[in-house]
């Protein structure tokens, strides 16, 4: 079913956000899918980080201890999981001010599925070039928030104008949690938790 969702969200995503808000699934659901998306990047960077290298321009490749690079994999894997559910809480906590009334599952479900292609993404890490990954991450990012306009109207049932505004908050507010994550993270990297290399 998950497998469905996904394929569905790429080949034809407008009726795939009808069968998804049809079937009202429950947050388990929802749950145990970004749990097992969110293992893509993440099995991706510690392959290539511990055992690939990452190479930036003309340099030569960059290589982390395998500790440290499973250390960053569940950073990594533990900052999507939080990103998605901070994004499901957004979507839930504007929902009142678009003339929405979603449950959490409903928010959650928009979250969850709207950032399934950013996360997917991260499988460009298995070819370790700083500027494909970078080309990828951006595709992904750019077909989410296509998703996330496409979705709103559909799961918080109200009409596309307001969807519309309702989305752009929703992208706003989600760059704005992004930076914030990126100062944080250039913070705890420059005060010694950064990672170790070979």
């Amino acid at each position: 079913m998950i497998l469905n969702h996904i394929w569905g969200l790429y080949a034809h995503p407008l009726e795939e956000w009808k069968t998804i808000d049809s079937r009202h699934e429950s947050m388990t659901f929802a749950l145990s899918h970004i749990l097992l998306i969110a293992l893509i990047p993440c099995a991706a960077a510690y392959y290539a980080s511990a055992y690939l290298g990452w190479s930036i321009g003309a340099r030569e490749a960059t290589f982390l201890t395998k500790s440290s690079a499973m250390t960053m994999a569940v950073a990594m894997y533990l900052g999507i999981i939080v990103a998605v559910f901070a994004l499901a809480y957004l979507i839930h906590w504007m929902a009142k001010t678009f003339g929405a009334s979603p449950t959490f599952t409903q928010s959650m479900e928009l979250a969850a599925y709207t950032a399934t292609p950013a996360i997917m993404s991260g499988i460009a890490a298995l070819y370790p070039e700083l500027w494909f990954v970078t080309m990828a991450f951006l595709a992904g990012i750019s077909y989410s928030v296509y998703l996330l306009y496409s979705g709103v109207p559909i799961l918080m049932h109200i009409p596309e104008e307001r969807g519309f505004i309702y989305a752009s908050s929703v992208v706003t507010a989600g760059l704005i949690m992004l930076v914030v994550l990126m100062v944080v993270s250039a913070i705890l990297w420059t005060n010694g938790l950064g990672p170790a290399y070979i």
